[in-house]
């Protein structure tokens, strides 16, 4: 990759980049910037192509995380420009369905909470291969999600689970959140006001998740945007 002429020292780069020294310092380390020439001083000088790695660096660890945000601009000093441009689609592609997604949990997860639960017979309660197999999941997803305390059925006399419909409704929003990308920790805080009927719990969640890709999708059209000029024929 050609260099532009050389003119900031690393404080400058570092206030124009909205970061401090030494992460414009791990960053030349970890491979991220292309190699920085040296002043007779022996101080770094870059240039603009130093400074546009590292903004795009700052967005795409928010777009897509620190490590992959390293890989793909270590990727760009070494591979073709199409390889680069390549990366960049996917991640958008990558994005475009985490939005697919969390737009079909919301909606199955709004019917889901708005549903009425009937007063409990016995006879309305689901085994654990019936429910599995309702949800389109693993009986040891429904094992998992009980010893993680996000569902907790019952048992009959003979010690197989049973679960309420409460509890099915409780497996059907755990599902939907799960599919939408929440880790157990966010799903077991949501499902605490369910107990009470306080479903906006779920909805509140949903929506956090929406504003989330939101940020990672403006992080990473101002990543394209530093990279732009970088990637050319």
């Amino acid at each position: 990759m050609a260099h532009p002429t050389l003119h900031y020292g690393t404080a400058q780069i570092a206030r124009r980049a909205g970061c401090s020294v030494q992460h414009v310092r791990d960053l030349e380390r970890a491979g991220v910037l292309p190699p920085v020439r040296r002043a007779a001083n022996g101080y770094r000088r870059y240039g603009e192509v130093h400074l546009r790695c590292v903004l795009a660096h700052r967005a795409l660890a928010t777009a897509l995380g620190p490590v992959a945000a390293k890989e793909l601009l270590r990727a760009l000093h070494r591979d073709p420009p199409d390889a680069v441009l390549a990366r960049l689609d996917a991640a958008h592609a990558g994005l475009h369905r985490e939005r697919a997604e969390l737009a079909a949990a919301t909606a199955a997860a709004a019917a889901v909470a708005a549903e009425p639960i009937p007063d409990s017979r016995p006879a309305d309660a689901m085994g654990i291969a019936e429910l599995a197999g309702a949800l389109g999941v693993r009986a040891s997803a429904l094992r998992h999600w009980e010893a993680e305390g996000l569902i907790g059925p019952g048992r009959d006399r003979g010690g197989a689970r049973r679960y309420t419909p409460a509890q099915v409704r409780d497996a059907r929003i755990v599902h939907q959140l799960r599919a939408a990308g929440y880790r157990i920790g966010a799903v077991r805080a949501v499902l605490g006001g369910l107990p009470r009927g306080d479903t906006a719990d779920v909805a509140a969640a949903l929506a956090a998740r929406r504003r989330a890709i939101a940020a990672r999708s403006r992080a990473l059209l101002a990543a394209a945007a530093a990279l732009a000029p970088l990637c050319g024929a």
